[in-house]
């Protein structure tokens, strides 16, 4: 995803974009790491040493409330963050921890079954063990 200016984007989805917002979405954009709340944090407080976690973590609302990143519940006690909203899933490294995305056709999935229901999520997620780690262990 290629964003021209951030404050223009933030705007045109109905934000008000403040500096913090502009970075912690700047952030998002250049880091694919499917980030948490802590990992933000420790990256964007150097450079922004009024930032608290709060800040943090209430931006992060804002930005999934306004459909413009998604909430990546892996993990129970886990909540990472993903720029990309498209429908995508999520491989999950047991060993390392990377998560990695790859498309999902979801035209191929028969839902026929669930009758007259309405759907508002799909996750799909896989986990397992990543290539690197693979070729380390063998």
């Amino acid at each position: 995803m290629h964003i021209e200016n951030v404050g223009d984007y933030l705007k045109k989805n109905g934000i008000k974009p403040s500096v913090q917002r502009m970075k912690i979405f700047q952030y998002l954009l250049d880091h694919h790491t499917h980030p948490t709340v802590d990992d933000i944090f420790q990256n964007l407080s150097p450079e922004m040493p009024t930032l608290s976690k709060t800040t943090v973590y209430n931006t992060l609302n804002i930005f999934v409330s306004n459909n413009i990143i998604q909430e990546i519940i892996i993990e129970e006690n886990e909540v990472r963050y993903d720029v990309v909203t498209e429908d995508h899933g999520h491989f999950k490294c047991k060993n390392c921890g990377e998560i990695i995305d790859f498309d999902v056709n979801l035209s191929k999935f028969d839902l026929s079954k669930l009758g007259n229901v309405e759907i508002d999520e799909i996750h799909f997620y896989i986990k397992g063990t990543c290539e690197k780690c693979l070729e380390k262990h063998n």
